[in-house]
C-alpha cells in the first residue's frame, strides 16, 4: 500500500533544493559527509510530499511538533496578521500578542500558575527553568534521570541522560539516577508497582546520599519522549512530588514534546495527580510554526523576583510572531477540539490497532504511549528482548518510506506519533503500511 503520488512533481527544485543544502547547511546531530536528507517540497495537514510528488503520511509529526499539522489556516493567518501590524518588538515592552499568549498558556495550567517566561524553544526552557530552581532554593544540583532528552544547550544537554550528554558535559551540578521502565527493568521488578515503589526509592536514596539541602531540582519529562515514550507506572510522578516537598526541591516537568495535545490532554501531568513548581513548553504550543518556547512559573517561585532581579533574557523573548503562532494554534484547538481528538485516537483506534500488529509481528517487543504519543520497542529476540540492531532499523524506515509514510525512529524504536488531527481512516491507512513494512523485514 502507498499513500498516493497526487502532487505536482517538481525534480529541477529538487535538484537545487539538494545541491544547496549539501553545499551549504551543516546538519545537527550528523557526521556530514555521507547525508542524503529527505527533501520536503510542501506539506498540509497530516501529510508532505516531495519534489517528485510523491505523498508521504507524516507519522513523525516532523520533532513531535506539528500537534495541529502542517499549514493549519488559522496559525498561518495569525502570523501573517501579525506580521503586517507589528513584526518585532524587544521583550521589555508590552504587546498584546504576548499577553494573550501567555493569558491562554495559563489557563490550561494549574491554578497556581499566572506567568509565563518565554524563550525561543524548548532547550533554553530548560536553562531558564533550572535557573529559576537554583535562585529560588539557593541549591545547586539538578536531578535527572538517564532515559532522557532536554535539549542541546549548556545546562540542557548535560541534564540529558543519553550519549549526546558525553561530549558535552560543561555545565555543573548535574546528577543522574535511573527513572522507570518496566519493559527493561532496572529493579528486578515484575509489576508496574514494583516498578515505581523501587524506582522511587532509588531516588530517595540518591538524593539522600549526595545531601538533600544541595538539591535544587528534579528534573523529568513527564512521560519521556525521545527516550521512548516512557509513561510512567502507577504512584511514580506523585511520589516524586512527594519527594520534592519533603525536602523543599522544586520539581520540574518538561512537557516540551508531551504537551498541549500530544497525550490527549493539554498537559502529560493532567494524566496523573501531580502539579509541579515549574513547566518547561515548546513543539505543540504552537506546531513549530515560529520558533517558541517558554517556562510557566508557579506563583511561590514567580514572588522570588518581585524584588529581585532575574538575572535572564533573550532577544526574541516572547516575539510578536510567535505569540500569534501560539494564539493561533491554542484557538484553533479548543474551536476544532483536537485534544479530544488525540485522546479518541488514541484510546479507540492507535492502541487497539498497534496491540493488533504487535500480536502479528513477534519483532514488536512492547508498545506504549497515550493519545498520539506511541513507540514500539523492536527486539531480535522476544524472550531476551534484546534490541533489534540499526540495519533492522533502516530496513523499517526505507519499507515505511517506499509505501508513503514518514516515520520517526530512535534507537531500536519506531515512534508513532502523528499531528492530533489524524483521522481514524488516516491511522487504518497507516496501520497497513506498519503491518506490510514488518511483514517485508521480517
Amino acid at each position: 500500500m502507498t499513500s498516493g503520488s497526487s502532487r505536482p512533481s517538481d525534480p529541477a527544485t529538487g535538484t537545487l533544493t539538494h545541491d544547496l543544502d549539501r553545499a551549504h547547511v551543516f546538519h545537527s546531530w550528523s557526521a556530514q559527509g555521507a547525508l542524503n536528507p529527505f527533501l520536503v517540497a510542501g506539506a498540509a495537514g497530516t501529510r508532505v510530499w516531495d519534489y517528485d510528488g510523491k505523498e508521504y503520511l507524516d507519522f513523525s509529526s516532523q520533532l513531535v511538533n506539528t500537534n495541529v499539522g502542517h499549514q493549519h489556516p488559522k496559525v498561518v493567518e495569525a502570523i501573517k496578521k501579525q506580521a503586517d501590524t507589528l513584526a518585532t518588538i524587544a521583550p521589555a515592552h508590552g504587546n498584546l500578542a504576548r499577553g494573550e499568549a501567555a493569558k491562554r498558556i495559563v489557563a490550561r495550567a494549574p491554578e497556581s500558575f499566572n506567568k509565563v517566561f518565554f524563550t525561543n524553544g524548548g532547550a533554553d526552557a530548560i536553562e531558564n527553568a533550572i535557573r529559576m530552581a537554583r535562585l529560588h532554593t539557593g541549591r545547586d544540583k539538578v536531578f535527572t534521570t538517564y532515559r532522557s532528552y532536554h535539549g542541546n544547550t549548556g545546562a540542557a544537554i548535560v541534564a540529558t541522560g543519553d550519549w549526546r550528554r558525553m561530549p558535552n558535559e560543561y555545565a555543573r551540578g548535574h546528577v543522574h539516577f535511573f527513572g522507570p521502565f518496566l519493559y527493561r527493568s532496572e529493579f528486578w521488578a515484575s509489576t508496574p508497582e514494583e516498578e515505581s515503589e523501587r524506582a522511587l526509592r532509588h531516588v530517595r536514596r540518591m538524593v539522600e546520599s549526595e545531601g538533600p539541602s544541595t538539591v535544587a531540582a528534579i528534573l523529568i519529562e513527564s512521560i519521556p519522549g525521545t527516550a521512548g515514550v516512557l509513561v510512567p507506572p502507577p504512584g511514580y510522578l506523585e511520589g516524586l512530588r512527594s519527594l520534592c516537598d519533603e525536602y523543599g526541591i522544586m520539581l520540574i516537568l518538561d512537557e516540551v514534546m508531551a504537551g498541549f495535545g500530544r497525550t490527549g490532554r493539554w498537559f502529560a501531568f493532567d494524566n496523573f495527580d501531580v502539579v509541579p513548581d515549574l513547566v518547561t513548553f515548546a513543539k505543540g504550543v504552537n506546531s513549530g510554526y515560529v520558533p517558541a518556547g517558554g517556562v510557566i512559573v508557579s506563583d511561590h517561585i514567580a514572588a522570588t523576583f518581585d524584588e529581585r532581579v532575574f538575572p535572564g533574557g533573550l532577544t526574541y523573548s516572547g516575539h510578536p510572531l510567535a505569540m500569534a503562532s501560539i494564539v493561533g494554534a491554542l484557538d484553533a484547538m479548543e474551536d476544532e477540539g483536537i485534544v479530544d481528538n488525540a485522546r479518541m485516537i488514541g484510546e479507540s483506534h492507535l492502541a487497539p490497532g498497534l496491540a493488533e500488529l504487535a500480536s502479528k509481528h513477534p519483532m514488536i517487543g512492547e508498545v506504549r504511549g497515550l493519545g498520539v504519543f506511541w513507540a514500539l520497542d523492536l527486539v531480535a529476540d522476544p524472550g531476551t528482548r534484546e534490541p533489534v540492531s540499526a540495519s533492522v532499523i533502516g530496513a523499517l524506515k526505507g519499507e515505511l518510506m517506499t509505501r508513503g509514510l514518514l516515520p520517526f525512529t530512535a534507537d531500536n524504536r519506531i515512534h508513532v506519533v502523528p499531528p492530533c488531527i489524524v483521522t481514524p481512516d488516516e491511522v487504518a491507512q497507516a496501520l497497513e503500511i506498519y503491518d506490510e513494512a514488518f511483514t517485508a523485514v521480517a
